[in-house]
């Protein structure tokens, strides 16, 4: 689609036609669906004798849909394949670039971000160049199949139309079956790969909250044992953003406890926002010199030692 033909006259024009001819064989290969609009656009290729880039709404969003619609089948494989690949590729070695440049300077909170920015320029990029030219695309397709239609079929034109209806037209099926792609695509990005992302992510988060609770747990059981009493306002002294740290003398979900240190999770952003505000909690059993820990995590995800609900 990028790297078509800008000759005078267009591929596959077929000069002999009258303009009424070459209209109504237009409107057989476009169908009824923007039939006004391609015609158009054909009507300026044809006057103006060269291939020239345009403005394609839907190949700009939706190329891949757009194409199954048409009944661009076989272009659709090729754009899948090498297109994407080729985006694939181009993203892949920009990040790997910038990751060893640029990044040991940039702050821990800003990489995210400038990963998913790096991506997305590019592909708005490829989604732009296949924008300005899909009309002229679409434009040689059609002078290709009226060009077979005509060659085929060179006096019978009920089958010339059967040709075209055949090759162009829309399919609601090939549509269906674009955005359906689309939805299976992201289905397999949440559950094979943003867990390859989240989990490295949620350990260091997990990591974090339990050592900070844990020391801070030490201190105050240190300091009940000094005293007697719960260290109600001990200042917590903590670095970390993104767990907060409580003293209290109840905690939900202990039914009998005089002193309890509460870790609440906070200001995690994607993908692992899910994170937000589940707690871990060390809490004293009165009469005794026993802590213990419960926590609203999982199985999963909870320390060996705390009882996940």
């Amino acid at each position: 689609m990028l790297f078509i033909e800008t000759d005078s006259p267009p591929p596959f024009y077929q000069e002999k036609l009258t303009a009424a001819k070459r209209t109504q064989l237009d409107k057989w290969f476009i169908g009824h669906r923007s039939q006004r609009y391609y015609l158009k656009r054909f009507e300026q290729f044809d006057q103006q004798g060269y291939l020239s880039p345009k403005w394609h709404w839907a190949a700009f969003f939706v190329t891949f849909p757009w194409l199954l619609y048409r009944k661009r089948y076989m272009d659709a494989i090729v754009y899948s394949v090498a297109g994407w690949s080729f985006i694939q590729l181009n993203v892949a070695l920009v990040l790997v670039a910038v990751e060893f440049l640029a990044m040991p300077f940039i702050a821990n909170m800003y990489h995210m971000p400038i990963r998913i920015g790096i991506a997305a320029l590019i592909w708005l990029f490829w989604s732009f160049m296949v924008a300005r030219w899909t009309d002229a695309y679409y434009y040689r397709m059609a002078r290709r199949e009226i060009a077979d239609a005509i060659n085929d079929y060179p006096q019978d034109e009920h089958l010339q139309q059967e040709h075209l209806r055949r090759e162009g037209g829309v399919s609601i099926f090939g549509l269906a079956m674009g955005f359906g792609f689309f939805a299976f695509a992201l289905m397999v990005i949440k559950v094979q790969f943003l867990p390859i992302i989240a989990k490295p992510k949620e350990n260091e988060v997990l990591f974090d909250a339990y050592d900070t609770v844990k020391t801070t747990q030490n201190n105050v059981a240190l300091a009940y044992s000094q005293t007697g009493q719960c260290p109600l306002n001990m200042l917590i002294d903590t670095d970390s953003e993104q767990v907060r740290i409580e003293i209290k003398d109840s905690a939900a979900g202990v039914s009998q406890t005089d002193c309890a240190v509460i870790a609440t999770i906070q200001n995690v952003q994607f993908p692992i926002r899910y994170l937000n505000d589940q707690t871990l909690v060390f809490y004293h059993l009165p009469n005794s010199n026993n802590w213990e820990c419960i926590s609203s995590l999982n199985k999963r995800q909870a320390p060996d030692n705390c009882n996940a609900d």
